[in-house]
């Protein structure tokens, strides 16, 4: 049996994660293996911004380059 003082390394708490977690744009940036300097451009990127930019974090910067607004959820 453990003491208080012990810790369980098994104990799903202590195992979790330290790395930050990278947004899903910074995923798709990553895949599409994008600088900063060729979002613009990309056909691809844009096209996955069209589709998600309401749902989850695109630059703000990028959002007005091409023309999209975004749906206010309050």
């Amino acid at each position: 049996m453990q003491t208080p003082n012990q810790k369980s390394w098994t104990m799903p708490q202590l195992m979790q994660s330290t790395l930050p977690e990278i947004s899903a744009f910074e995923q798709v940036v990553a895949e599409l293996r994008l600088s900063p300097a060729q979002y613009e451009s990309s056909a691809a990127l844009k096209e996955w911004v069209r589709k998600n930019k309401d749902q989850k974090y695109v630059p703000l910067d990028l959002l007005k380059a091409w023309g999209f607004k975004v749906r206010a959820e309050i």
